[in-house]
């Protein structure tokens, strides 16, 4: 089953996967952060297995002119214990389909230069062409 998380205890049960790839975040910091991402239009869908949260991303819908209307996906995290199941395909193919109803044009992500077997997920068995590098400078 895959579900949006909007209650308090849902968005604990997908704080704790999305920890293992934000591990900076304490959960006073994830709350705080998620109600003005909020505000943005993000959300946090989850992948579950009877009452266990497999897998989450945090989507929002964006328009730039080079992607137009689309979702983008800033997480997507299967817990480790779960990997390699099928659980990130399904989270991914749901959030392609909600673009869809969306009427995005595109699904965009961005992946970390050393997560290789993350990038081998896009591209071979999702389909994600890699179209750009992403560039960061800490103020």
């Amino acid at each position: 089953m895959i579900k949006h998380l909007q209650k308090k205890e849902e968005l604990l049960q997908g704080y704790h996967v999305l920890k293992e790839l934000r591990t900076h975040l304490t959960e006073e910091t994830f709350f705080d952060m998620y109600e003005k991402m909020k505000q943005e239009g993000y959300e946090i869908h989850a992948c579950y297995e009877g009452e266990e949260v497999k897998a989450v991303t945090g989507i929002i819908p964006l328009t730039n002119y080079y992607d137009g209307y689309h979702i983008y996906v800033y997480d997507l995290v299967t817990a480790s214990h779960a990997r390699s199941k099928g659980y990130g395909e399904k989270l991914l193919s749901h959030i392609e389909t909600l673009a869809v109803e969306k009427g995005c044009q595109t699904v965009t992500l961005s992946s970390g230069l050393q997560r290789k077997d993350a990038h081998r997920f896009y591209e071979e068995k999702m389909e994600y062409d890699k179209t750009s590098y992403v560039f960061k400078k800490e103020l």
